[in-house]
């Protein structure tokens, strides 16, 4: 005689104090943001020789720049005397090196002491030694991917293992040349919630006949609740009478002449550990950086990347643009609802995941398995 096990409908969540908790958030940043491959900037944001960037990764300043060579490379933006920030804005460009604000120590764009007051009198300074401290850096999809780690994981496991894993086949995306696309718009959100409560929102579809209306229109699949990362190497189909990935269903722009046909008329969605999300649709790519500035406190950039056809003959992006633009403040405001309930003593011991919501089970597991001792008891 067989007994069948039914497995439960609900599996309860993380608890609440996950979300508010200062030294979990010191936790996550030393132990995931500062400890993982983290996507920073868009490559060809640094299109000259001598452009840089400053990038916030959990607890450090990454100053990130292109040689005159070309090449990109990323220190940590702390000078080597008394530890002053080189740079104190987001971005900007020099012609020929960083210098401190504080005593003038110089260091070229391969991060080597070259100068300082006084320099030439101590000559048992090892400019090598003394130059900027490098951070690990690729280049993948057209992004600079850094890692604080001494020793960094595997980028082709962490990071085009995720693309794997969702798609089927880690070639899957090569067809859309993300890497030679161009940006036609960049939107900057300050989400006022914990960088979890985003990626969760993101990885499920329970809320999407609630609160987008725009988008199930277009993927009408999406209204049953049912995430495009519900299946491996499943693409949410657009509607029947639906043109493209636009806020009105209109019409879209030049089609990605790369990508299979029954890649055609789909929307694929791809989370990369920790705070990077992939959007693929026909004619255009949108990837989301996040980054996690305090427990209640993301910031969210978000590249709409065209052909550079397209971008280049100015054509109009806006109801592209406006489509993903109104999900994501949706799912913003959604966020932002929540945050404040995750400190109450009503939500100590967590809430609950539904079956369509059960892989983001599988996110908090990795959460817990990175911080879970820190995890106040419910």
């Amino acid at each position: 005689m067989s007994i069948e096990v039914s497995t439960p409908s609900l599996i309860p969540t993380l608890p609440g104090s996950t979300y508010v908790d200062e030294a979990v958030f010191r936790a996550e940043q030393e132990r995931i943001f500062e400890q993982m491959w983290f996507c920073a900037i868009r490559s060809a944001d640094l299109d000259n020789p001598g452009a840089w960037q400053t990038v916030q990764i959990g607890r450090e300043s990454v100053l990130i720049s292109r040689t005159r060579k070309g090449e990109i490379r990323a220190f940590y933006n702390i000078c080597r005397h008394r530890g002053v920030k080189l740079c104190m804005e987001e971005k900007g460009e020099v012609a020929r090196n960083f210098q401190c604000p504080y005593h003038a120590w110089t260091y070229d764009f391969e991060g080597k002491l070259i100068a300082a007051p006084n320099l030439t009198k101590m000559p048992d300074i090892n400019r090598d030694e003394y130059g900027l401290v490098k951070v690990h850096i690729r280049e993948y999809l057209g992004y600079v991917w850094v890692c604080l780690a001494d020793e960094p994981p595997s980028f082709e496991e962490d990071v085009m293992g995720a693309i794997e894993e969702r798609l089927g086949d880690v070639h899957a995306i090569d067809g859309y040349d993300v890497a030679n696309l161009s940006l036609g718009r960049r939107i900057r959100y300050d989400v006022k919630a914990n960088w979890k409560l985003i990626i969760e929102n993101f990885m499920e579809c329970y809320h999407c006949a609630t609160i987008h209306p725009e988008l199930t229109e277009v993927l009408p699949e999406f209204a049953d609740g049912l995430a495009a990362q519900f299946f491996v190497g499943h693409g949410a189909e657009f509607g029947e009478d639906i043109k493209g990935f636009t806020v009105d269903g209109s019409e879209g722009l030049e089609r990605i002449s790369g990508i299979d046909a029954d890649q055609d008329r789909r929307y694929y969605a791809i989370t990369i550990k920790p705070t990077v999300f992939v959007n693929l649709v026909p004619d255009h790519v949108i990837i989301h950086r996040m980054f996690p500035l305090a427990a209640d406190r993301t910031i969210v950039e978000c590249d709409w990347l065209f052909l550079p056809s397209v971008v280049e003959s100015g054509k109009d992006l806006t109801a592209s643009v406006e489509l993903f633009d109104r999900v994501n403040r949706q799912d913003f405001d959604a966020c932002e609802r929540c945050q404040p309930s995750m400190g109450s003593k009503i939500y100590a011991n967590g809430g609950v995941l539904v079956p369509s919501e059960h892989h983001i089970g599988a996110f908090h597991d990795w959460v817990k398995d990175q911080v879970g001792d820190v995890v106040p008891a419910s």
